[in-house]
């Protein structure tokens, strides 16, 4: 085994203005498949850096305070991750930008999106089930995109796999060379500690009341006479002969491959006992980069130089119930960002001020003054920003769109509260800008019947929920049978179906488009088959095929 190299200060070293800040920032992302507990570690980081005093619970007793990152009423019932977050924090004179994503697949079009906006990721993995598959489907956009990933496997406080099996598995699972960073002392209700291959050292973990004060730990060497007693015979034999056959393994690290995704350090630990977390913490800083040269339409774009960049990724709105307003994500991907500076907004062509921006911590914020490339900064959003905006002042830049997911599902969505039709379509609008959903309306249902389109069911379960606690209207889902749209020009449809009966239901959607229904793929294919020349695409213009 070799020791893992800091890559840290690998950050593209050509003198720039903000060079200092831009290797002060980590801004990641946390995937994994629901319950493996990416929220419980997310809450645990903010805890070990001093960003909140005591630890919440994914599910909270009545007696225990909420965990940050679910600040939503139905995140916060249900026990899930719902719509990602943003949490900035400062650890040993470092930026951590922290983006907290949903695991379930239902919402993994934001996910998608967070991931656009991160320099690395962390997977976590439960003890147990070892990579399950929407930490399989995750992993795979961040391969697409060459993220450097940490894996940390969590829950060793419960009856887990041999460690060497879960190694074993991000090797042959998803073709990444795993190197152990450190090494679980006993399993399960024997779980102790951690060996550390870098200081070669154990460190034993005491526990706390459920996790909610940092535990106490006790740092010693494998030479040590009372390590035996205090880890017991067993665990102790077990270590010893497990350090051995991995220092006799050929596994290197390379900086080079982690960077680009293809090897991953591997921690172990207990997120809810706060085993093996500030270590973690710890190795973030040394392993996970700061903002990197960022590919745009034009020239590639340094976070360090002097001129302001950045790219919106995500909506929110009502994340301030007091003020019900609309969040823009924007992260920081050049130069220095100021309160009120004058910028460019390509889309709009034209030049906006950009005012009221505001450092975040899930529901929380407060204004920022400024800010530097990795840093996520919250703008309010009067209808200025959609996803993908580029802002830029100085040199013009445009990065390339962030792709939006085709639906999979479709239900019409009946407003039960007729006297609330302002704050239904408001609502509607809102939650299509956050890309919750896609709202349709066609001529043979009531305006006040839309029809959504959505990645998955749950999203039409969020829907109803923030309509009824955010904009006060009760409404009914009622399933359609489609399966997939498709845009198209309304002249060349009609000329291509005249004179024949069809199944197929022909929609507009919010920004006026013509849009087709299919209420099956054979209806899908044979549209395509019987008329080639006709163009189907998705919602952006590119042309699209039978597949879904």
């Amino acid at each position: 085994m070799t020791s893992l190299t800091d890559v840290s200060t690998t950050a593209p070293a050509a003198a720039a203005p903000y060079e200092a800040e831009v290797n002060r920032r980590r801004t990641f992302a946390i995937i994994s498949h629901p319950d493996a507990g990416k929220t419980t570690l997310t809450e645990k980081l903010l805890l070990y850096s001093g960003a909140i005093e005591q630890a919440g619970s994914v599910r909270a007793r009545k007696n225990q305070r909420n965990v940050t990152s679910d600040w939503m009423a139905l995140e916060r019932e249900r026990g899930i991750s719902i719509t990602s977050t943003a949490l900035q924090f400062e650890y040993r004179e470092h930026i951590f930008n922290l983006l907290d994503t949903p695991g379930h697949q239902d919402f993994s079009e934001d996910t998608y999106r967070t991931l656009m906006a991160v320099d690395s990721a962390i997977m976590v993995l439960d003890g147990a089930k070892g990579i399950e598959p929407q930490t399989r489907r995750l992993f795979e956009v961040c391969r697409l995109r060459n993220i450097p990933i940490l894996t940390f496997i969590n829950k060793l406080d419960l009856a887990s796999r041999e460690p060497l099996s879960l190694i074993d598995e991000i090797d042959r699972t998803l073709n990444m060379k795993a190197i152990p960073a450190n090494w679980p002392v006993g399993t399960g209700s024997f779980f102790q500690g951690i060996y550390d291959f870098d200081q070669h050292n154990v460190l034993c973990f005491q526990r706390t009341a459920r996790g909610a004060l940092r535990a106490a730990s006790r740092v010693t060497t494998l030479e040590d006479p009372a390590l035996p007693g205090l880890l017991g015979a067993y665990n102790w034999n077990q270590l010893r002969e497990e350090i051995e056959l991995l220092d006799a393994d050929e596994r290197e690290f390379d900086t080079a491959r982690f960077l680009n995704g293809q090897v991953t350090p591997v921690f172990f630990g207990s997120a809810v006992n706060n085993f093996g977390v500030e270590p973690f913490l710890e190795a973030l800083i040394r392993l996970a980069p700061p903002p990197r040269v960022t590919e745009s339409l034009g020239d590639p774009v340094h976070p360090a130089s002097a001129d302001f960049s950045g790219i919106v990724f995500k909506i929110q709105a009502n994340m301030d119930p007091n003020h019900r307003d609309s969040m823009a994500f924007l992260r920081v991907v050049s130069g220095r960002f100021e309160k009120d500076m004058i910028v460019s907004h390509p889309r709009l062509k034209r030049s906006i001020r950009m005012a009221r921006p505001h450092r975040l911590f899930a529901a929380e914020r407060e204004t920022v003054q400024e800010a530097y490339a990795g840093d996520v900064i919250g703008l309010t959003n009067p209808g200025v920003f959609v996803i993908g905006d580029t802002v830029y002042s100085g040199k013009p830049v445009q990065f390339p769109p962030i792709p939006r997911f085709q639906p999979e599902r479709f239900a019409k969505l009946v407003n039960l509260t007729v006297s609330k039709n302002k704050q239904f379509n408001t609502g509607l609008k809102q939650l299509e800008e956050e890309g919750v959903i896609q709202v349709f309306y066609g001529q043979h249902f009531a305006r006040r019947e839309p029809i959504l389109g959505a990645v998955g069911e749950l999203q039409f379960d969020v829907v109803v929920a923030r309509m009824a606690n955010e904009y006060g209207v009760e409404t009914q889902i009622m399933q359609q049978p489609y399966v997939a749209v498709r845009w198209v020009d309304p002249a060349a449809l009609e000329a291509a179906t005249a004179g024949r009966s069809t199944s197929l239901v022909q929609v507009t959607d919010q920004q006026e488009r013509h849009a087709v229904l299919f209420p099956s793929v054979w209806d899908l294919g044979y549209l395509i088959r019987q008329h080639p020349n006709l163009v189907l695409s998705d919602a952006a213009g590119n042309p699209l095929g039978a597949e879904i």
